[in-house]
């Protein structure tokens, strides 16, 4: 089952305010596996927690090549254009 593929937190404990407060999720940073966010209070502004996100992958299951003879394929027709 994948009902949890995209899972957001709406309230973490923050320890400045000393109990369970609504947070907001940023955007931290863009990385080639996936993106980071960081989840901040929204009362004080602190960090109280991280998700990272990692892209999928799409594989087209409809192909017998692999990889090496797809690009094998590619330098023939480059080779054969010259």
């Amino acid at each position: 089952m994948k009902q949890f593929e995209k899972f957001s937190a709406t309230h973490l404990y923050c320890d400045n305010c000393g109990q369970s407060m609504p947070v907001n999720e940023v955007l931290l940073l863009i990385l080639p596996d996936g993106n980071l966010y960081d989840y901040r209070c929204s009362a004080c502004g602190s960090s109280v927690g991280s998700r990272k996100e990692n892209k999928g992958f799409s594989f087209d299951i409809n192909s017998d090549k692999t990889d090496d003879e797809e690009d094998e394929g590619r330098l023939g027709q480059w080779l054969k254009e010259e």
